[in-house]
């Protein structure tokens, strides 16, 4: 059983709030991802989880003990940073073998937990190998596995795979994934990276500037984003984001010159209840926004205007400017055959359902249509 509730966190240095009234509760066995810019407070928060750190209020529990004034060396947490830090003078074994020799426990205990670990690893024949001699990769892993073969309640990793090549990263994933799998240790994982955190997580801490912005599933932050930040922030190619306003049962989108937007029956009564302030922003991910040679019966008259491609082997990635603003930027994934000129103008077609309408004042998720 290992339990994390973070009670109302706060820390500060000097003048600068690193974490504001913070509160988050992760189950047992879970796999949380603390998401966010760099700046945003993930990293501290995992400190003060960590004892490294010592919150300035609010409480960090395990299993309902308050651990504020525990020391980290006994929080019963292991780690994993960026920057590996195994002892190089020493070979696998002895790097894995670290750990439980300081608890002094028996040599025949201590071979028989490396020896699993490092098949768990996949790094059986490479314990008598010096550590200075390992690939990038076997690296990561001897760290790794000197990390969990203490095995600790508690994992903590603080942006592990971002030193590895992308095709390192994506084997590392999965075997993250598959290791915290079979040991059911409770993970806090930091990442700037989405995709990390959406492969990886069982739920997702998504911070923005000291602040909590949505703690759900990789599912909800992606399907149901609650503010403008967290649905910029997640998805690759970013959603689009049109302003306008609205007014009696039609949205009014400013970069278009056809932009008025009918509301349908079906919706019209929660948009009218739901909307706090007139001023709104329409959201639609580029996968839901398809172009078309001709006008779409039954759309709006939505033109743009292509500027460039991003051919991405499985899509293309269309950019255009809409007709009435050329600082504004569309993006529409298209089928990876995709073709047509630069410059040429498409008329914009999509499903109402795939849309999302935030408040443009308070920034919040009024409505996703679906």
């Amino acid at each position: 059983m290992a339990t994390i509730v973070l009670e109302n966190l706060v820390k500060t240095f000097g003048k600068q709030t690193a974490v504001k009234n913070l509160n988050l509760e992760i189950n047992d066995k879970e796999f949380v991802a603390i998401l966010g810019p760099s700046g945003c407070g993930k990293t501290t928060t995992m400190n003060m989880i960590s004892g490294l750190l010592n919150p300035d209020s609010g409480k960090v529990i395990f299993d309902g003990k308050v651990m504020n004034n525990v020391p980290a060396g006994k929080r019963g947490v292991g780690f994993m940073f960026q920057n590996y830090a195994v002892f190089t003078h020493m070979n696998v074994y002895e790097n894995i073998a670290f750990g439980l020799e300081i608890r002094k426990l028996p040599h025949h205990e201590i071979d028989r937990e490396v020896k699993a670990v490092a098949h768990l690893m996949q790094i059986e024949h490479l314990l008598g190998t010096n550590a200075s001699k390992l690939s990038i990769n076997d690296m990561q892993k001897c760290a790794l596995a000197r990390s969990m073969v203490t095995k600790p309640q508690i994992f903590l990793l603080d942006e592990p795979l971002s030193n590895l090549d992308a095709a390192l990263r994506n084997i590392m994933r999965a075997e993250l994934k598959k290791i915290q799998q079979e040991l059911g240790q409770t993970s806090v994982y930091v990442t700037h990276d989405q995709v990390e955190a959406m492969s990886l997580a069982d739920k997702i801490a998504i911070m923005n500037f000291a602040v909590l912005q949505q703690y759900d599933t990789p599912h909800n932050v992606y399907n149901k984003p609650k503010n403008l930040f967290v649905a910029r922030f997640i998805g690759s190619p970013t959603i689009n984001f049109f302003n306008g306003s609205y007014e009696t049962g039609t949205l009014k989108l400013k970069d278009f010159s056809g932009g008025n937007l009918p509301v349908s029956a079906a919706y019209k009564t929660r948009v009218d209840e739901a909307l706090q302030h007139d001023r709104t922003v329409l959201g639609i991910r580029p996968e839901h926004l398809k172009l078309s040679d001709t006008k779409v019966k039954g759309m709006p008259e939505l033109k743009a205007k292509i500027i460039s491609y991003e051919p991405l082997g499985s899509k293309t990635v269309v950019y255009l400017h809409p007709d009435a603003n050329p600082d504004t930027i569309i993006k529409s994934a298209m089928d990876s055959d995709y073709e047509a000129g630069i410059g040429e103008v498409k008329w914009l077609k999509f499903e109402e359902k795939n849309l999302y309408l935030f408040d443009e004042v308070t920034t919040d998720l009024v409505l996703r249509f679906s």
